[in-house]
């Protein structure tokens, strides 16, 4: 039997949960190395998005990267020139869900973590591995992040001074 191996990949998150449980933020960014030794490459994620797409597929909202443990929906998943953001909503109806939650508005949890498998991918003589296409499966709330330079807030109130910092690069 074959077993498929998924990739991961964790970015840390000022991120809280709005009280109807609605987030935001990049779950990954473009041209920046990560603890693991890779940099995921702008159009990365255009193939896998657009595939979802056109089978009216969601990527999938999980905790931990735990398959038995979906805690939300991901409502819009796009690239920027920056990276992949998501806007999703913790569900409060689901048992994990209501803990994330909490965890999110205490400042207790505040990552973000890509489930994908690598498609493309090309080595730099510096050892570094380039991801040049994903096929992005989940993107997972998460305790320890692989990509602690990416940062986003997002609260209930104040949404444009948020990504107004983020354009400025803070």
């Amino acid at each position: 039997m074959t077993t498929l191996k998924i990739d991961t990949k964790f970015m840390p998150l000022d991120l809280k949960a709005a009280k109807d449980g609605t987030i935001e933020g990049y779950a990954s960014l473009f041209g920046i190395l990560d603890n693991g030794g890779d940099v995921v490459v702008k159009g990365a994620y255009t193939a896998s998005l657009a595939r979802r797409a056109s089978r009216m597929e969601k990527v999938k909202m999980l905790w931990q990267h735990n398959p038995y443990q979906p805690i939300g929906v991901w409502d819009e998943v796009v690239e920027d020139e920056k990276g992949l953001i998501v806007k999703g909503r913790i569900l409060a109806e689901v048992a994990k869900g209501r803990e994330a939650k909490a965890l999110m508005e205490a400042g207790a949890l505040d990552g973000l973590s890509i489930g994908y498998r690598t498609m493309r991918s090309d080595y730099k003589d510096s050892g570094e591995r380039q991801l040049l296409e994903v096929d992005l499966w989940e993107v997972s709330v998460v305790t320890f992040p692989m990509l602690p330079e990416a940062r986003a807030t997002v609260k209930l109130e104040g949404l444009d001074e948020v990504k107004e910092r983020l354009a400025a690069g803070d």
